[in-house]
Order: C-alpha cells, then structure tokens, then sequence
C-alpha cells in the first residue's frame, strides 16, 4: 500500500512539474483584438470611446456589476481622462487613463487591474473610414507574467475577452448607427 501511494505521489509531482514547464513556454505577452464594421463616420463613433461618461451606453463591462462604483477624473474627454472602478468578482477593480487621443482616429488607454488580479496592460481604439461605415478595431495587449502564462493553460484568454470585445463592439455599432 505504502508502494501505491509513493508512486501516485510521483505521478502527481511528475505532472506538477510538467505542467510548470508548460506554462513557462508560453509567451511573454498577450494580444486580444476583435474588428467591426460601423455604418458611421469616425467623427460620430470616436465621443462614445473618448469620453468615459458615454461608455455606459456601449461597454460590456458597464452591466457586469450594477452596484460598481466609479468614479470619473481629469478633464471629460481625451487626454489625461480617468475612470476608476470597483465592483465586486466579475468586474474587480481598476483604472483606466486616457494616454493618446487623435480625434476620430485613435485613443490609446492605460488599463490597470488591481483585483481580482493585479494587470498592467494597454487597450487601443482605431477607426479607419471605409466609404460610409468606419473599421473599428479594439485590441488589448500587454505582458504575460508567469501566473498569467500558468492561466492560459486552462483558460483561453482571446476566446474569453474576445467575447467581451464582440459585445462591446456590437453595443457601439447599435449606438453609433441610430
């Protein structure tokens, strides 16, 4: 018995170890990035982005935890704008500053995570005009350390804020086309 139970506890360190060796071939960064068509100018689209007080009317994230606070700094729009959160489990806490901001083409935002894990990582917003509609393109892209590459063996994280930025850009086309 004493036998059996030496050789599964090898097994099992075996497997641990495996799976550490694993994680650690992972990459050293990450980049999620979903793209929609917006029948609308730029210039109507680019305020829903570059104003945090309008994300409310498009944001996956908005509804996740209706009892979230927040709490807007800096000026309105732009530049230098802030938008912190604390929510409970599905939205955690964060902060979010505008660092770039080109009207009607792209916003560059700081995107820090404090819970339920702390992140440091940077979304970005292009519109390009197409004719009529825009290319909108959300992506969000930083380092990936070790827990983070232990994660992504058990959790695609593409497939999972993917979703979340299918949903949020979906939002802003119904928005931004009324």
């Amino acid at each position: 018995m004493l036998k059996i139970i030496r050789i599964i506890l090898m097994v099992l360190v075996v497997l641990v170890i495996s799976l550490l060796i694993f994680a650690a071939t992972k990459p050293d960064s990450f980049q999620v990035q979903r793209t929609a068509s917006i029948k609308a100018p730029s210039e109507k689209i680019f305020p829903f982005i570059d104003d945090f007080q309008n994300w409310g009317s498009w944001s996956p994230y908005e509804n996740k935890d209706p009892a979230m606070k927040r709490t807007r700094s800096g000026p309105a729009s732009g530049k230098g704008a802030v938008y912190e959160w604390d929510g409970d489990k599905n939205v955690g806490k964060g902060r979010m500053e505008i660092t770039e901001s080109s009207p009607t083409s792209k916003i560059v935002i700081q995107l820090d995570f404090f819970k339920p894990f702390e992140a440091h990582n940077v979304a970005e917003f292009t519109l390009e005009p197409q004719g009529d509609s825009t290319k909108v393109t959300w992506a969000m892209h930083g380092p990936a350390p070790f827990i983070s590459k232990l994660m992504q063996v058990f959790i695609n994280f593409d497939s999972m804020i993917g979703k979340d930025f299918e949903a949020g850009l979906a939002n802003l086309k119904a928005v931004a086309e009324k």
